[in-house]
């Protein structure tokens, strides 16, 4: 499976606003239950708990049983795979441009 097949679930997943949403609530590294992160959101526990499953199929997050309830946190790995393969693309459309720039001007 090449880089991009892996990790097209990871961009699918963080393609919808709420997810994304959800995901950003999360990144600074705390660990959260669905109650509290359907605060402020105008969902229900859930549709949230439907896009944490999105985000957990992606392997964006990570859910932990704590009782009855559901706590999830960020998989660090999995965004650092994502944030290296934009760096990567990054650099390649700086090198086309670039190459573009200079045969413009010439």
């Amino acid at each position: 499976m090449s880089q991009a097949e892996a990790l097209a679930p990871v961009f699918a997943a963080l393609g919808d606003a709420t997810r994304l949403t959800l995901f950003g609530r999360l990144i600074g590294g705390e660990v959260l239950s669905i109650s509290a992160l359907s605060e402020g959101t105008g969902l229900t526990r859930q549709g949230v708990t439907k896009h944490l499953g999105v985000l957990e199929a992606a392997e964006l997050v990570t859910r932990a049983r704590v009782g009855r309830e559901s706590l999830y946190q960020v998989r660090p790995d999995r965004m650092r795979a994502a944030q290296d393969y934009l760096a990567r693309a990054s650099a390649q459309w700086e090198d086309a441009a670039d190459r573009l720039r200079r045969f413009v001007e010439d």
